[in-house]
């Protein structure tokens, strides 16, 4: 009776103790790292890299571990990985999953063991019917640069537009997005495999179809293949290519001069202006010898964010409900040029871009700023949250 009694004495305190400072900081970091799609996992390790470097090494003055794995595009991998890095890892924070395939099977794990998650894209689910507490996008929604796109074609007044994207959630919300804006006449709605590298058949029907423009949706590897492919086909400057995250600073280096004259919207340029963002892209250049795209940007911003937000709970990263508090609280200066914000479902608010893909003063082909197009809009799920 004694023992027992000392036991539920020993409990009572244990429970009604405060978080104490962690001794290390764990951060689980999901991406792809392999295959066509890789080099989008690569852009983010070398941006995530840099920022835990800058901060020597600490996440809120605490030594910080980030633990890379690669999700092979694979759905199934990703929730795998997701579940040990949570029950065998015990990570204090979850980053990456920037494929929205993988992103939404990866998902209701990590929400369900309650582990802040930064995540690094915005799924319609995740953004509406499934948001949760525990999740903040520091990307974007996926539908909104397709949105910023339809909304420059609408106010440019074209009136009709040929589209194309892989079938996966992220190609149809891009899809999905640039027609909620874009009032014209919608040509063809073309969805390819997502591992899907020849699109000869797709183009030969896009020539014979002859539209007033085309808008199209390829990620990565997959861009590059696409828009060489478009200026092989004879289409480079006959038929206008408006795209989204198909020429960028991650593909424009393989893609060449075949993207020139071409345009993209989105919500980074390593040629946005703000100091912030020189600084960055003048240490990520010096380190890896390339420019950082919108991968790297929100990369680096996420483990910003995290080094502020242990900092704001003095090192008690255990205390996820004080670390959730702290996350919309947190005084971050982004790359792009403005604090990180969030909307009611935990969506960043920022600004969409017009680039334009010309030769920079190194000769290389680089996205320029052309315009913001769209600045502070609440994405289209938002009214779907109810979050609990």
């Amino acid at each position: 009776m004694i023992k027992t009694r000392v036991l539920f004495a020993m409990l009572a305190v244990a429970v009604a103790s405060p978080a104490f400072a962690a001794d290390k900081v764990k951060i689980g970091f999901i991406t792809t790292m392999s295959g066509p799609a890789g080099v989008v996992g690569k852009h983010h390790k070398d941006a995530a890299d840099l920022a835990l470097e800058e901060l020597g090494g600490k996440i809120g003055g605490l030594p910080a571990e980030i633990i890379y794995a690669d999700d092979q595009l694979k759905p199934d991998v990703g929730r795998q990985l997701a579940d040990s890095m949570i029950k065998r890892d015990k990570v204090n924070f979850m980053t990456g999953l920037t494929y929205s395939n993988i992103m939404v099977a990866a998902y209701p794990p990590i929400v369900a063991s309650k582990t802040p998650f930064i995540g690094l894209a915005g799924p319609s689910e995740i953004a509406g019917s499934m948001c949760s507490p525990y999740y903040y996008s520091v990307a974007w929604q996926n539908d909104q640069p397709a949105e910023a796109m339809g909304k420059y074609l609408a106010d440019a007044g074209l009136d009709e537009a040929y589209l194309l994207a892989p079938n996966y959630t992220a190609g149809k919300d891009n899809l999905n997005g640039f027609k909620r804006n874009f009032k014209g006449k919608i040509a063809a709605e073309i969805y390819t495999n997502l591992n899907q590298l020849d699109y000869q058949a797709e183009l030969s029907q896009v020539r014979a179809a002859n539209p007033k423009a085309v808008f199209a949706f390829y990620p990565g590897g997959l861009g590059v293949q696409f828009v060489k492919q478009w200026a092989q086909a004879g289409l480079q400057g006959k038929i206008p290519l408006y795209t989204v995250f198909a020429q960028n600073a991650i593909t424009l280096p393989a893609i060449g001069e075949s993207a020139e004259g071409n345009y993209e919207t989105g919500i980074y340029s390593p040629n946005i202006k703000n100091p912030t963002n020189a600084a960055f892209v003048a240490a990520y250049k010096k380190k890896y010898g390339y420019e950082p795209s919108e991968y790297a940007a929100i990369s680096y911003d996420a483990i910003k964010l995290m080094d502020a937000v242990t900092k704001m709970v003095k090192g008690k990263v255990e205390d996820t409900q004080a670390v959730l508090a702290a996350i919309p609280k947190a005084d971050v200066m982004s790359v792009r040029g403005r604090k990180l914000a969030f909307t009611a479902n935990h969506m960043p608010l920022q600004d969409f871009y017009l680039f334009k893909i010309a030769k920079g003063a190194d000769g290389q082909m680089t996205p320029g700023v052309e315009k913001v197009v769209m600045s502070d809009t609440t994405d289209a799920y938002a009214g779907e949250c109810k979050m609990k």
